[in-house]
Formats: structure tokens, sequence, C-alpha cells
């Protein structure tokens, strides 16, 4: 039997975090759970603490401490709680450590993750936009396993498995299109919160949801990609394939090119980065190309869905302009969310605060957290303009 691997999940009880847990209690024996944190699921974060026998437990708001302390009292399970407690949880040197916090609030436990040296398996997509360079920079000198968990990245470090990253020639990432892919500008101006949190395909989180109506999330999954895969912006595409079964493809240069196929689950990506560099059993359904019959492909529409193209500029213009679009479009997906704002107003946002913010270097943490912050401000008093 292989040695007991120690795992800490940062992001516990959302939707990555709990696909995650479930592979590892299907397979207790192999694994030692460090630590697992959530952002304010106290009932939720204690459940899963005690379930996997977790050394720590911790809540990133500390109004929530003592909650988490009763709700783990006489368990064993040691609670924290608070930013601190945050990036303390993740360095603790666990063997493998799933990032999963939503949001820049994931960056700082991340990097410290990171810095242990150790295998860090990446979902938290807006952390390596908003501060890429600084995060490469900090797997590179410590020498972590930096392994991508989102299904079209993970698809493309499968696929990469085939050739080496300087036998690229091109690098596709598929995307369903989101819920209204077929939509005019029109009605999309009418869609509601309800309607845009309901994805035909996979099922996860609000925020993330939206950003695929949008295909925000497509937009910061190009960005993230082209951290992770240095072969040039101009290498990369981007095609809608409404099934979901081709999660990405890469070119090489003899012409051939490798898809990597699977049924819309999490837990496949994650699978892949929990056993990388083996393969482990899953839950998840097998794949029947018969029963489904065909897989369709189309160019995305950068005319109704913008997010794409504001991507793109931003990976273009460098330095603080990919972090600038993220923390916008948190904002304003925040605010439409709270019916504060109408769903083609998250584009306009983004856009608009990308136009009126100069960019700047980002040259560690501390940049990150004053571009983000302005940002933040200006997308809330554009949010706060508009009328609904």
């Amino acid at each position: 039997m292989s040695a007991v691997r120690s795992i800490s999940v940062l992001g516990a009880t959302g939707s990555v975090g709990q696909s995650t847990l479930d592979l590892i209690g299907r397979e207790a024996d192999r694994y030692e759970v460090l630590a697992l944190t959530a952002g304010s699921d106290v009932a939720g974060l204690a459940a899963a603490a005690i379930r996997h026998r977790a050394r720590y437990a911790v809540i990133a708001d500390g109004d929530r401490y003592a909650d988490l302390r009763s709700a783990l009292a006489g368990t064993g399970v040691e609670a924290a709680a608070g930013p601190t407690a945050l990036i303390e949880a993740g360095a603790l040197g666990a063997d493998w450590t799933m990032a999963a916090i939503v949001g820049c609030a994931g960056l700082a436990p991340t990097l410290a993750a990171i810095r242990e040296g150790r295998t860090v398996a990446l979902a938290n997509k807006e952390a390596l936009v908003s501060a890429g360079d600084v995060m490469m920079a900090a797997t590179q000198e410590s020498g972590t396993n930096l392994l991508p968990v989102d299904s079209e990245h993970n698809a493309i470090f499968q696929c990469l498995a085939s050739g080496g990253i300087d036998a690229v020639r091109r690098i596709t990432l598929t995307a369903s299109g989101g819920p209204f892919r077929t939509l005019s500008r029109e009605a999309m101006a009418q869609v509601t919160p309800a309607q845009a949190v309901k994805h035909p395909n996979w099922s996860m989180g609000r925020k993330i949801s939206v950003d695929s109506a949008t295909m925000m999330n497509k937009g910061l999954e190009l960005i993230e990609a082209w951290h992770l895969f240095p072969v040039g912006l101009e290498r990369f595409s981007v095609l809608i394939h409404p099934q979901s079964i081709i999660h990405s493809m890469v070119e090489f240069r003899d012409r051939s090119t490798i898809a990597q196929l699977g049924c819309p689950d999490m837990r496949v990506p994650i699978a892949s980065a929990l056993a990388w560099p083996a393969r482990m059993e899953t839950p998840c359904e097998p794949l029947d190309l018969a029963r489904i019959g065909r897989l369709d492909f189309e160019e995305p529409d950068e005319v109704r869905f913008p997010a794409l193209r504001l991507a793109r500029e931003a990976i273009e213009a460098g330095g603080s302009a990919p972090g600038i679009l993220n923390a916008a479009n948190e904002v304003a997906v925040a605010a439409f969310l709270e019916g504060r704002i109408r769903f083609l107003d998250i584009g306009r946002i983004v856009e608009d605060v990308l136009a009126r913010t100069d960019i700047m270097p980002v040259r560690g943490i501390e940049d990150v957290w004053a571009i983000d912050r302005s940002a933040r401000h200006l997308a809330e008093r554009l949010a706060a303009e508009l009328i609904t």
C-alpha cells in the first residue's frame, strides 16, 4: 500500500471542496486531512472536519470563531478563524493542498501553500488571474507542483503528456456557452439571477455560474491558461462546445490534435490532480458517446459575449490589467446577484473600469491588494450609478 498522504482543502464547503472530500472519503485510509477551511459556513465546515477527522478547521469570518469552537467541542479538531489563520492553514506543509477558495480571498493562503514546495491543486482561477506573475514566480522558486483543476486546464495538462510544450502549435479551450448561448442581446438584457445561475451542464456555485453565463469564466480561464502554459497568446483559441464533453484540445506541430474527453463532473479533473502522476477510481459516470450521439462546435460571439475580448485585451495590456478585470467582475457579479444591476451591466462595468484605470506593474502581493481595492471601489461606484 502506498504511503499515507497529508491533505489540506482550502475552501472545503464549496462545490470543488466537497467534490474533493468525496473522493478522499472513498479511500480514507490513503489520506490524512490536516486542515479544512471555509468562508462563513460553520455548520458545513464542522461537519466535514469531524467526518474526515481533520486536525484543524479554519473559518475565514473571525466573528464566527466562537460558533466554530462550540461546534467542534470535544471532537479533537482544533478551531481557528480569520485571515491569518487561513494563511497558516495553507502553510502547514501538506503533501497535497486543494486551493479552492473563491476570489482574491484565496490568494494569500494559496501562495502560502505554494511556498511550502509540495503539490498544490489550483481551482482558484481568480488568484492566478490577479497575481499570475507573483504566483508563477513563487512556484518556480519553491519547486512546487502546481496542478490545474479547472476542467479545461486539467485537460490541457493531460493532453501535454503526449508531447512537450515546445511542440505545441495551438491550445483550444472549450466553452459550453452557458445558459444564454442562443439568446439575443435584447433577450439577455432581461435575464434574472435565478436564470443565470442555472448552468445547463455543470453544478457550480452562484458566482462561477454567472461567470459562465457571461463567458467571463472562459475569459478568466484564458488568462489562467496563458500563465500555466506559456506558448504565447496567439496560440490560444476558444471554441463553443455545448455538450461539455471535450474539455480542451492541444494541436502539436505535426498537426496531431489530442483532446481530453469526459462527462461534466468536476470529480474527474480533481481525481486527476489528486492521484497524479497515477490514476484513481471515481464514481463518475462513464462516457457513452453513442448515447450522446453528436458533438457540436461553433465560434464564440464576442459581440453578445464581450468578456473574451476584455480578457484578451487584459493579457495584452499586462501588469495590473487582469487584476482590474477580475476585481471589477467580482463586484459587478455580486451587484447583479443582489438585483442592483442588470445582466448586461456586468460587462459594461468591467469594460468601463478597465478604461478608467491606469495599468501598473505588479511586483508583489501588496500591489495586488492595492490594485484590487482601487478597481473594486470604482466598480462599486459605477454599479451604484446604474438603475435596475
